[in-house]
């Protein structure tokens, strides 16, 4: 909330204005503390309530200390690194690619070269890249709740070539050319 006070949010178009704005307090501030006291409810009911609502059956097998269970699954958030790191044949460069799959994420504003921010309208180009790579990131999930057996290895390879792409090649590559397509409207606008 410090953030949005200094900053501002932008809209869904991207583009910034200073024209007619609204304070954040007391607008803003009660509009966000709603949101936050509704998710602690659900959270708490979760919690309190349900608090094996999202936990995989083989969590209620008795561990066996001499017998190795026949597969291993994470919880479904964590999928798709588990994904990443099972990929990698090599279990060093495994465990690197998987915590490089989230430290990648310090690159983005880096790569992200785009005048405008949002995914909106403005940017169908930004969209279809984006929706791809949501799309690989659900096929990593997959991948990684399947056992690891030859077609789901090749395919987490693959996947995990693209996730890396994206943030790599894909992004600069669509940014620029969404830059150089904005140049030419403002070109034709002024002729």
């Amino acid at each position: 909330m410090i953030a949005l006070h200094f900053h501002g949010s932008n809209n869904p178009n991207g583009l910034t204005s200073s024209g007619d704005r609204y304070a954040m307090y007391p607008y803003f501030v009660f509009k966000d503390l709603v949101t936050i006291f509704a998710f602690f409810l659900v959270l708490s009911i979760i919690v309190f309530f349900y608090p094996t609502l999202m936990g995989h059956s083989d969590n209620f097998i008795p561990a066996n200390p001499m017998v190795t269970p026949s597969s291993i699954v994470p919880e479904w958030y964590l999928l798709p690194f588990y994904a990443i790191l099972r990929s990698i044949p090599d279990k060093l460069l495994g465990v690197v690619a998987m915590f490089g799959s989230l430290l990648i994420l310090i690159v983005l504003p880096l790569t992200d070269l785009s005048r405008t921010r949002g995914n909106k309208t403005l940017n169908p180009i930004n969209m279809a890249f984006f929706t791809v790579f949501v799309c690989n990131f659900l096929m990593l999930g997959l991948i990684g709740s399947s056992h690891a057996t030859e077609p789901f290895i090749l395919l987490g390879q693959v996947c995990t070539a693209i996730y890396f792409a994206h943030f790599v090649i894909f992004v600069p590559i669509v940014t620029i050319l969404q830059n150089t397509f904005l140049d030419l409207a403002t070109i034709t606008k002024k002729i």
